[in-house]
């Protein structure tokens, strides 16, 4: 008997996957963390499903060296979201240290923090349509549970296009640490 499902069948994960990477192929500008929530799956997974061109990832061992390149582009946007906020500081990135646990971030930047960088398993680099508006470049570091730990997106001037130069320094960079995506 031929091994075919049905309609009233349950969907495998493969199909869920296929799915979402079919919904994001056709919509790929919308907030990702609502679509891992309506999911139920991780934005590291949501973000795996956009089109390969749309995103590329580091390894998580990268992360410093991302952060030291980032600290010498200008003035960038980085974002936090959780549930119950978005919180989007903008300012050159300072140059960060290890000290304490964290990757330490301070001086002459409203950027300031402390990170816990040694539990960044990916960095994401995802440039794609947002909201239907203009393109954005963001640098995602993921963490274990495949949650965003923070974003660092591109700057833009003062008619909201992104920096020219800015773009260059990612796609580089992106270049130099991501693996060619196969498929």
């Amino acid at each position: 008997m031929p091994d075919a499902r049905t309609d009233d069948s349950p969907a495998t994960p493969e199909d869920s996957l296929a799915a979402l990477r079919a919904r994001l192929a056709a919509e790929p500008g919308g907030v990702l963390e609502a679509v891992a929530e309506e999911t139920g799956v991780s934005l590291h997974t949501v973000t795996a499903c956009l089109p390969a061109a749309f995103r590329a990832f580091a390894p998580g061992d990268q992360a410093e060296a991302v952060m030291a390149d980032i600290a010498e582009w200008g003035p960038v946007t980085v974002l936090v979201h959780s549930p119950d906020l978005i919180l989007e500081c903008k300012g050159p990135l300072p140059r960060g240290q290890f000290g304490r646990g964290y990757f330490n971030l301070a001086g002459g930047s409203p950027i300031g923090g402390h990170i816990r960088l040694d539990r960044c398993t990916a960095v994401g680099f995802v440039r794609r349509p947002f909201m239907g508006n203009s393109e954005s470049c963001a640098v995602v570091f993921f963490n274990g549970d495949g949650a965003a730990m923070f974003k660092i997106f591109v700057g833009r001037d003062d008619r909201r296009r992104l920096l020219p130069d800015q773009v260059e320094r990612f796609a580089a960079l992106q270049a130099r640490l991501c693996a060619p995506d196969a498929g």
